[in-house]
């Protein structure tokens, strides 16, 4: 109960920067626990390393080439250490240990998965394998949504029940952050993800977190525009409640299924933050609308 008041007694950017990096670190976590289970485990190590070096992994053939051209280096062990790194990583985002060093490590690494992914586009060419036939930031657009909410949550610092926070009473507080920035940034990286499930789902890998188009769309669109940002924040939050429980399985173990939504668990986060906290009031529809106006006002003057 204390701590039900505690979290009550928040500002809304304290509140909104722990749903943020809680989410975060929870993404990290499972996504750790789920490829060290596998990989660790004998009867399953060959199935994970041939998902994730095979024609529809995550790596292509000039990264193959790159990384494991000598010895030194095998599949197995470089998937083990970053898997056990995101782990680490998200416990210590979780409790709040090195948060803005995981921030900015994490909003650059994302960007591998987009570069790495082995994609065929080519017109007219006909494949005899099962591969990636979508551009691979569609594929990989929530990845890149990603990217943007660890920018946000880097500027943003720890927060509240961090363990950062508490070491050093001088860190910078979420409270004082410039939300009219960070929150563009935040509204873009999930509008943008909504976006593109809306406008190309049914084409292949695109992710479109199990919801018709009719409303990934207006959702997408509104957040970008700026407009009812926060009322958009609790649509994101209901979209994400609802593949979660689309996604579940009874057949599949409870990490398995936990893997299945993962990310899913971030734009949670940040759907809470926008319902919290908004869009900001940069590049807003009103934003535009007012420098119209004083640009018309100018030239008639």
């Amino acid at each position: 109960m204390q701590q039900i008041n505690q979290l009550r007694a928040l500002p809304s950017q304290e509140l909104a920067t722990l749903l943020l990096r809680v989410g975060l670190g929870t993404l990290f976590l499972i996504g750790g626990i789920s490829k060290l289970s596998q990989l660790l485990d004998p009867t399953r190590e060959a199935a994970i390393l041939a998902s994730y070096w095979g024609t529809t992994g995550y790596v292509n053939q000039f990264f193959i080439d790159y990384l494991f051209s000598s010895d030194l280096l095998t599949p197995w062990f470089f998937l083990t250490a970053l898997s056990s790194f995101e782990l680490v990583s998200g416990i210590a985002l979780i409790i709040g240990l090195a948060v803005r060093p995981l921030s900015i490590i994490y909003g650059f690494l994302l960007w591998s998965f987009v570069v790495s992914l082995p994609v065929v586009t080519t017109p007219g060419i006909v494949l005899d394998v099962k591969t990636y036939t979508s551009p691979a930031m569609f594929v990989q657009i929530r990845d890149i949504a990603l990217s943007g909410m660890m920018f946000v949550l880097y500027n943003l610092g720890s927060g509240p029940f961090s363990i950062d926070q508490h070491r050093n009473k001088l860190a910078p507080n979420a409270s004082s952050a410039n939300w009219d920035n960070l929150g563009l940034l935040l509204r873009l990286s999930v509008g943008l993800a909504l976006l593109v499930a809306g406008l190309f789902s049914g084409y292949a890998y695109i992710p479109t977190f199990g919801t018709t188009p009719w409303i990934l769309l207006p959702v997408a669109l509104l957040l970008i525009s700026g407009v009812g940002v926060r009322y958009m924040g609790y649509a994101v939050m209901a979209i994400m409640v609802w593949y979660m429980i689309y996604k579940l399985n009874i057949d599949k173990s409870f990490i398995a299924n936990l893997n299945g939504f993962k990310r899913e668990v971030a734009f949670l986060g940040a759907g809470g933050a926008l319902a919290l906290l908004g869009g900001g009031t940069l590049f807003t529809y009103k934003e535009l609308f007012k420098s119209i106006t004083a640009k018309k006002e100018l030239e008639t003057a």
